[in-house]
């Protein structure tokens, strides 16, 4: 009686995974109807963009325009002396490293 409940429920189990998967494989077989190929995106050329510094959209001329701003760096308004201090910690922590006995 044991035996006969045991082979009845494997049975029952594997019909059910098997239909199951059918039906899984049958409905995940196909994208979304609104998806679009992937050939097709590579193929698309990008007109508009986003500016990096805000989120606005940008035409690709204003966008190539605000990366060519951003690319130049501007001039230097730290004062010479401050400048200068900064390289010499930095030099104090480099020779620390390398010779950590120095009292420096």
């Amino acid at each position: 009686m044991k035996c006969i409940k045991f082979l009845v429920l494997s049975i029952s189990t594997v019909i059910l995974v098997v239909v199951g998967s059918y039906w899984g494989t049958k409905v995940m077989a196909l994208p979304p109807v609104e998806d679009i190929p992937e050939e097709i995106l590579r193929t698309e050329i990008i007109t508009i963009a986003r500016s990096p510094i805000d989120g606005k959209p940008l035409t690709a001329t204003e966008y190539a325009e605000l990366q060519a701003q951003l690319q130049t760096s501007p001039p230097r308004k730290l004062n010479a002396q401050i400048r200068d201090q900064i390289f010499l910690l930095r030099l104090r922590k480099a020779l620390l490293q390398i010779f950590p006995f120095l009292g420096i």
